[in-house]
């Protein structure tokens, strides 16, 4: 908290608060950390969604593909840029998108594909790249929940043409408010990026293109560029809690997938469970708050009659019905979890 204190101080006393050298230096550090070259800070993950998408100039009415139990700021970045949502099925032991499912749902107007890393668990990008090389789709990572994730050594991020990341403050890696950032490789992508993110300039009162005012704040980043040095610390300590959940949770709770070849930092210990709502409130009333992530499916959504609706997605909303978020955050010790396990292993 003093380091807080410190770089507050700082950033108040610079007299430079908008684009300054503590974005470019978090944009720097962030980019090192995901293994990638460019990383462009903005104003929340939905905006890092939405110009990721906004970039490609699809038209109006073109499909992108996103899976069905994500959260919703995945499917309105889709809508917000013009285009078609289609959702796919997610694999009900890892919670993400089915590789296997997301042939079937590419037609002639697919242009994309929107996986989601949800709870801190990488998809299996290998068949997903495959099927993006085989169709000409564009690939755009929803990191929100998934900073530092690991597939087959590589980070999340660095896999598709843009990574998306939002920096809310329950991520593992977050602000003190709304933040966020995107990734890439390319040094044209990353340039028009930059120029979209401010008003679609690339230059002073000179305007390229019809941008956006979506610019990661000066405090914001010097927060993040403090947190980010403990990013890696703060995974471990989670991972340790979620490996007593594994270990000593009886078989009664279905755990989430492990997986070769994934390292997964667990921004959510999701567990599921068939009376999912009697466990939710027996825990509380032991004074062990929880969460749900999420009761409702996004086709299931009122705001998304009309247009998500008429199908039905059994595997998506079985987990939204059945699906638990246990303590794991950085705040928690052993011994809490450990009394957690406790009282879950005592309900009947």
């Amino acid at each position: 908290m003093n380091k807080y204190t410190e770089v507050f101080q700082e950033v108040l006393h610079g007299g430079w608060y908008i684009l300054g050298k503590e974005v470019a230096q978090f944009e720097q550090s962030f980019a090192s950390y995901c293994g990638v070259e460019h990383c462009i800070g903005v104003a929340s993950g939905l905006d890092a969604l939405v110009l990721s998408l906004r970039y490609f100039g699809f038209k109006p009415g073109d499909e992108v593909i996103v899976p069905a139990n994500t959260y919703i700021a995945s499917i309105l970045a889709i809508m917000q840029v013009g285009l078609k949502p289609v959702l796919v099925e997610p694999d009900v032991t890892t919670y993400n998108i089915d590789p296997e499912k997301i042939e079937s749902a590419i037609t002639v107007r697919t242009r994309a594909i929107l996986v989601v890393h949800l709870y801190g668990k990488m998809c299996d990008m290998d068949p997903i790249l495959l099927l993006a090389e085989q169709y000409d789709l564009k690939v755009v990572e929803d990191c929100a929940q998934a900073h530092g994730a690991i597939y087959k050594g590589q980070k999340a991020g660095s896999f598709g043409d843009f990574g998306a990341f939002s920096f809310y403050p329950t991520k593992n890696l977050g602000a003190l408010g709304d933040a966020g950032a995107i990734t890439c490789k390319d040094h044209e992508l990353n340039k028009s990026i930059r120029t979209l993110r401010n008003y679609g300039s690339s230059a002073k009162y000179v305007f390229d293109e019809v941008g956006y005012n979506s610019r990661l704040d000066e405090l914001q980043a010097a927060f993040l560029s403090v947190k980010l040095k403990y990013l890696d610390k703060i995974t471990a300590h989670k991972q340790k809690l979620a490996a007593i959940y594994r270990r000593e949770l009886k078989s009664d709770f279905i755990l989430p997938g492990v997986q070769s070849g994934f390292e997964d930092v667990y921004h959510i210990f999701a567990i599921r469970h068939a009376e999912r709502d009697r466990l939710k409130k027996y825990l509380l009333n032991n004074n062990i708050g929880t969460e749900i992530h999420y009761p409702i499916a996004p086709n299931q959504q009122k705001a998304m009659n009309g247009i998500l609706s008429g199908a039905s997605y059994p595997v998506s909303e079985e987990i939204h019905r059945t699906i638990l978020s246990l303590p794991i955050s950085y705040g928690h010790t052993e011994e809490d979890i450990n009394r957690v396990v406790e009282v879950m292993n005592k309900f009947s």
